[in-house]
């Protein structure tokens, strides 16, 4: 049996065995093109377009930069990621991320989101992060 072989039967045990998103699958072949090894500790990843969130690491990169953020950053990117392209209120956010209850009358949320946007989609050609005005906000995976 030859290497990629072996590669190609370990992430598709992995991912016969529990649901699995589209975008794992993805950054999982990505992986295995790239000529590492898939083990299961490579494969806690998100990728959506050229936006990656190492989970074990706790490391991002787009378009093979390699992006800082803060703990609470990473947590709303993540949150952000797992939910692609649904709309999500500030209450939600502040209940999944921050563990608190959303007042109405604090910014926290939307200046952390403008953050987090300055992060990732500035300087980039796509961007990644949306303000659904009233609704809340989401992240949309590039048009391929």
């Amino acid at each position: 049996m030859n290497v990629a072989s072996t590669r190609s039967s370990v992430a598709l045990k992995t991912f016969s065995k529990k649901p699995f998103s589209f975008s794992e699958l993805l950054c999982s072949v990505r992986t295995i093109l790239r000529g590492r090894t898939v083990d299961a500790s490579s494969l806690p990843s998100i990728c959506i377009g050229d936006l990656e969130l190492d989970l074990l690491r706790r490391r991002v990169h787009r378009a093979g930069t390699h992006i800082d953020l803060t703990p609470k950053e990473f947590g709303l990117l993540e949150l952000l990621m797992r939910r692609q392209g649904e709309v999500l209120p500030r209450s939600l956010i502040a209940s999944q991320v921050w563990d608190m209850p959303f007042g109405s009358d604090t910014n926290v949320i939307d200046v952390a989101v403008r953050r987090l946007r300055l992060k990732i989609d500035e300087g980039q050609e796509t961007k990644m992060i949306f303000t659904v005005r009233g609704m809340g906000y989401m992240l949309e995976a590039p048009e391929q």
